[in-house]
């Protein structure tokens, strides 16, 4: 597990632009504001991390494993048609991973997200039910484990 979470703060950009739907044993668990794509983010709770590369060997093998699962839950929860997975930190430097649900068809398709008309913000209550939706498949799956 990783040391000195108790110093780890949540990027502002990524504060602003997400939910906190939980935390992880190893990443803070978010969903992004932007109804058009189910769209969430790990961050490793650790401060100051920027890059894949700084984890120790193991952290890096708990943060694969939560990718992994995240991949699959996001996969089998909406129906996706594939799954992007991506760790770019260009414009908030805080190590954090997407993993955004594609679907045929959507706002994007076949084209990355990133840059693609404006977000889109969730129906009352759509992004609380989102939310609860994906912590209940997390906590399943942290449950049985």
């Amino acid at each position: 597990m990783m040391t000195d979470t108790a110093q780890f703060t949540l990027h502002p950009r990524l504060a602003a632009d997400c939910e906190v739907v939980m935390d992880l044993p190893i990443s803070r668990l978010l969903l992004i504001r932007d109804a058009r794509y189910p769209w969430i983010i790990l961050v490793p709770r650790h401060p100051h991390l920027k890059e894949l590369h700084q984890l120790n060997e193991s952290d890096y093998r708990e943060l694969a494993g939560e990718i992994k699962i995240a991949s699959q839950l996001m996969a089998e929860l909406f129906k996706a048609d594939k799954v992007n997975v991506g760790a770019l930190g260009n414009l908030v430097p805080q190590l954090h991973i997407h993993v955004i649900a594609r679907n045929i068809g959507d706002a994007a398709w076949p084209g990355p997200v990133w840059g693609q008309g404006e977000a889109e913000a969730y129906d009352a209550g759509e992004l609380e039910k989102r939310s609860q939706r994906i912590r209940d498949a997390f906590t399943k799956i942290y449950s049985t484990s």
